[in-house]
């Protein structure tokens, strides 16, 4: 699958996802939401991925909604909003719920709503030159929609901060307050990319799957009984699983798992 918008590759194990649109700074618009959702739809349903790596082309990563459609949406009843809306809330549950573990190689600069794509990936690594900016009040708006992963990735003290003031900020605040994960020099950023998808496509497939799935279960929930025994039974059924046998007898054996 491949249009003006964005493109799908695959090298092995691992999927690529890059906005192609660095004439307008990758900004999206109902199409472009549309495109991404379906793609890691696909992607996510593939057996053969493992890993999958949201790029973008050009000096900026995403710059949020394009003009057109912010012109479309200045018309738009409370109804078309809600149903609008509704599609971008879509697309970052697709890529924050994706099966396969995602990187956000951010080699550029990110706004708006291009914050809740990164927010919405796993991992993410950004070139020392990137800036951020929850931009949305500036322009009367709010950031809602892209708030439940922003925050997850953030913080709450640092959004209280950045959703209210649209202060623009560098790489090395975005990884200070836990935004991303890697900050590095442009001609190092795909080393890095590839130094975390070798971590991933070297652990068991079926381990990343369901670890990726205990984090969201898990995270920031009160820790009762309810919890407690859901975590036994995970690591209860991972252990009696194929894929977690065959992992621990290759420890024990000194041998590689059969997933490599």
């Amino acid at each position: 699958m491949s249009s003006q918008n964005l493109s799908i590759t695959q090298a092995g194990a691992v999927a690529r996802i890059t906005l192609t649109q660095p004439e307008i700074r990758n900004a999206f618009s109902d199409e472009v939401i549309a495109e991404i959702t379906a793609a890691f739809v696909d992607v996510g349903s593939r057996t053969d991925v493992r890993a999958v790596v949201l790029a973008a082309e050009g000096p900026a990563f995403c710059a949020g909604a394009n003009l057109n459609w912010m012109r479309r949406m200045a018309d738009y009843t409370r109804d078309e909003n809600i149903a609008d809306a509704g599609k971008l809330a879509e697309m970052l549950r697709v890529i924050y719920e994706c099966p396969k573990p995602t990187i956000a190689r951010v080699q550029g600069d990110v706004y708006a709503g291009g914050m809740g794509l990164v927010a919405a990936c796993d991992m993410a690594v950004a070139v020392d030159t990137a800036g951020f900016c929850l931009s949305e009040v500036k322009l009367g708006l709010i950031p809602a929609t892209i708030s439940p992963y922003v925050i997850r990735a953030m913080g709450a003290r640092a959004a209280h901060r950045y959703f209210l003031t649209a202060e623009r900020f560098g790489a090395a605040e975005a990884l200070r307050i836990g935004f991303v994960h890697e900050v590095v020099a442009a001609d190092q950023l795909d080393a890095k990319v590839d130094e975390l998808l070798k971590a991933l496509t070297t652990a068991s497939p079926n381990a990343v799957r369901v670890c990726k799935k205990l984090v969201m279960d898990v995270a920031e929930r009160e820790i009762n009984a309810g919890l407690i025994a859901a975590t036994v039974q995970g690591i209860a059924d991972i252990r009696a699983s194929d894929e977690g046998k065959e992992g621990v007898q290759s420890f024990l054996n000194k041998r590689k798992p059969n997933w490599l």
